[in-house]
């Protein structure tokens, strides 16, 4: 690294050079190019997507997205003279509208059973198609206006479905933007300096810049969904800034401690330098194991994210020592540098000030403490773990909204004139091969009307001129009593599949299949929760691999597989109280409470797990650096937790502000994704890595270093983080925080 580093300082300005022209070509090409973003929600082989497939081939004109315009008098019923006339004209407008397949409403004989019984709601039905993700968001912003207008006196009209909610999201690049300047406050005050608080924030801008530029052209050549730019980017931010943060404080000490400008620089990226191109990786490993998940939409956010963090390990190896030159001792503020000068006329020893005072402070009560504090620390942890055991995996939906929102109007308007199960109604593909399969889907339906929890059976009508695979094809929609979310919802789907459907075909060749959103989510989830095991034993079980051959040692990578569990155990149980059981939801203006969406937990993993190994990396190598230095177990403990606590802290808390900017995405998801990540940092940070980790480490004494000999000879050698000589120093001597050279004990 140390070569590296000489050669990126040597052409500063044609790295820099490169790095503009990587940025801005990718980002014209993008915008040149646009996106062709493909938002796969479906696992191959499962009854939903066999059903959606069906259904896409035989009428495509009814395959896309299904939309509401809901409607409710105060005084009088729908079917007054003014309320028919206005709900008409707007049906009609809408009908006309781009990408619309087709629009049913109460008025039709079609849709005569869409009025709720006393009068008040009606609704009709907007079919696109196209998915949401691939309809014009100005041609949907219309639409909303155009409802809108319809409003009157005593009239209430409210829009429901997934293209009104995506279309009402907030500006893509808010998140970002709060992230950003929230990170760029705290390197301020961490620095004191502007120009040191510039360097991580411009290196983590160029490296998302390029990332999600590049991101944006793979959609044209892969699957890649919507959402994966919104984490590639907010991650690539909360990494990149953070790795930059640890090279520039590592920098930054080693100006203090009288070294040049670019002997400093060299250091850096030579010991934090090597940390962070091992911790990236670490991130990447993790990232790349969804593809073991073998779920289409994690390939693509597989693929982002792990781009992104790619790209800022790069920028912080080469564009973030490149701007390391040009700035010389600038990257001091201006009392550092005039204090800095002055010891320096007086010939005085420069103190390296790795260590404040109030972190060494810490480090030698949880030396001193280290039974009474990890147990408190464990005790916390577990705590908040509780609530993870009630962890249900599941869909949300528009219910789940806050109340301001039209999308959650329309949906309580529905769930009241309609029944809660109205929201998530099933839809049933049936595949006919002669008159004895329509008498047997006759016979289902007739059962259907029968069936606890159905509350509505409707075949939808085949078109005159249907021929080929539509001709053989019927769609039925079967409305619950109860909710989307309800665990009853599930229990009636498996019904169905395991028992309705099957005693109705006996005989014939009649194949049914149930599909619908609501069964799609609980087929996801299904699949989500069998293939987790794997995937976790998979991610620790890599994580703990580097771990062990970086740092020549069985407890340490054992102690951060621990850690990691407890992290993502703590973490989703915060997820469960708050999302879940509904705990502050009302105070953060989350909506209601319903189950964790189930595709969260492998998207947050992977992340949860490389992001914890960072920190265990960071603190771990710096003990590890004292460790070869004075072979003192307790030494090495102590200053490393000392030496890296503000460093730390100051990137946790980066982090949970830019995870915690997701809240502003509009999306769920990235809600749940946000609070969860920011939880599962601040709770890494502040109590396991400045609490729990050098407890243990304190208790296991020199055990924490040792590795078999045959091991060690079978293992290849990696140095993480080589020792660093301090100014003046000798070979095996350690500048201890203070300013002392103390010499290794044998």
């Amino acid at each position: 690294m140390a070569a590296w580093a000489r050669w990126c300082l040597n052409h500063r300005l044609a790295v820099l050079l490169l790095w503009v022209a990587a940025l801005f070509g990718t980002v014209a090409a993008s915008v040149t190019a646009g996106s062709a973003y493909s938002n796969v929600f479906k696992i191959p082989g499962t009854e939903s997507s066999t059903a959606y497939e069906r259904l896409q081939k035989a009428f495509p004109d009814t395959a896309g997205d299904v939309d509401n315009v809901v409607w409710r008098t105060e005084h009088g019923t729908v079917h007054d003279a003014a309320v028919r006339d206005r709900m008409g004209a707007l049906l009609a407008d809408i009908a006309r509208m781009p990408d619309v397949g087709r629009v049913v409403g109460p008025y039709d004989a079609e849709g005569a059973g869409q009025v709720s019984a006393d009068g008040h709601i009606a609704f009709a039905q907007v079919t696109f198609v196209k998915q949401q993700f691939e309809l014009d968001t100005e041609d949907l912003k219309h639409l909303i206006e155009r409802a809108e207008q319809a409003r009157g006196p005593g009239l209430r009209v409210e829009l429901g479905g997934p293209a009104i909610e995506a279309a009402q999201e907030p500006p893509a690049g808010l998140a970002e933007a709060v992230g950003i300047v929230a990170a760029g406050i705290i390197l301020f005050l961490a620095f004191g300096s502007l120009f040191a608080m510039l360097l991580p924030l411009v290196s983590g801008v160029f490296a998302v810049g390029t990332g999600i530029s590049t991101v944006v052209l793979l959609s044209h050549v892969t699957d890649i969904p919507e959402t994966a730019t919104l984490l590639g980017s907010l991650i690539g931010l909360g990494v990149g800034i953070d790795y930059a943060l640890f090279i520039v404080t590592r920098h930054r000490n080693g100006l203090r401690a009288g070294l040049s400008p670019e002997e400093a620089a060299v250091r850096a990226l030579d010991t934090s330098g090597r940390a962070v191109v091992f911790a990236g990786g670490t991130v990447c490993v993790a990232l790349l194991a969804l593809f073991t998940v073998d779920i289409t939409l994690f390939d693509g956010i597989a693929i982002s994210t792990t781009l992104v963090v790619v790209l800022s390990v790069l920028a912080s190896a080469t564009l973030l020592p490149a701007l390391l030159g040009f700035l010389g001792a600038r990257a001091l503020s201006r009392r550092e540098r005039r204090a800095l000068a002055a010891r320096s006329a007086a010939g005085a020893t420069p103190q390296n000030e790795e260590a404040g005072r109030a972190a060494m402070r810490w480090a030698r009560l949880v030396q001193r403490r280290p039974r009474l504090l990890g147990l408190l620390a464990l005790v916390v942890m577990a705590l908040l773990s509780i609530p993870a055991l009630s962890l249900r995996l599941g869909a949300n939906d528009q219910g789940n909204q806050p109340t301001s929102q039209t999308v959650r109007q329309a949906y309580d308007m529905l769930a009241e004139g309609f029944g809660p199960g109205f929201n998530g109604p099933l839809l049933m593909v049936a595949e006919l091969h002669g008159p004895r399969d329509r008498q047997a889907l006759d016979t289902l339906l007739a059962e259907l009307r029968r069936t606890p929890g159905v509350v509505r059976v409707v075949e939808a009508p085949v078109p005159a001129d249907a021929r080929g695979l539509a001709a053989d094809t019927r769609a039925v929609q079967v409305v619950p009593t109860t909710s989307p979310q309800a665990k009853a919802t599930d229990k009636l789907i498996d019904t169905l599949r395991e028992k309705t459907v099957p005693a109705a075909a006996k005989g014939s060749t009649l194949k049914v299949h149930v599909g619908g959103e609501t069964a799609m989510q609980k087929d996801f989830a299904a699949v989500v929760g069998d293939r987790m095991p794997g995937f976790i034993a998979l991610i620790v079980g890599l994580g703990a691999l580097l771990m062990l051959v970086a740092f020549r040692s069985l407890l340490v990578p054992l102690t951060a597989a621990l850690m990691n569990l407890i992290a993502a155990c703590a973490s989703f149980g915060m997820l469960v109280a708050i999302f879940q059981w509904g705990w502050g939801m009302d105070l953060l203006g989350l909506g209601k409470e319903g189950p964790i969406i189930s595709f969260l937990p492998v998207i947050m993993l992977p992340l949860l797990f490389g992001l914890s190994m960072d920190y265990q990396v960071f603190l771990v190598s710096r003990m590890h650096e004292e460790w070869l230095h004075t072979r003192d177990n307790g030494r090495a403990v102590r200053v490393g937790q000392a030496g890296t606590g503000r460093v730390i802290n100051s990137a946790a808390l980066i982090m949970i502000f830019v995870f915690g900017s997701f809240v502003l995405s509009g999306d769920r998801g990235a809600m749940m994704a946000g609070m969860g990540l920011a939880g599962a940092v601040a709770l890494d940070a502040f109590i396991l890595r400045m609490l729990l980790v050098p407890a243990m480490m304190h208790l296991l004494g020199r055990a924490n270093w040792w590795l078999p000999a045959w091991l060690d000879k079978r293992l290849p050698h990696l140095a993480v983080d080589p020792p660093d000589r301090p100014a003046g120093g000798t070979p095996g001597t350690a500048e201890d925080p203070a300013g002392k050279v103390l010499t290794p004990s044998r």
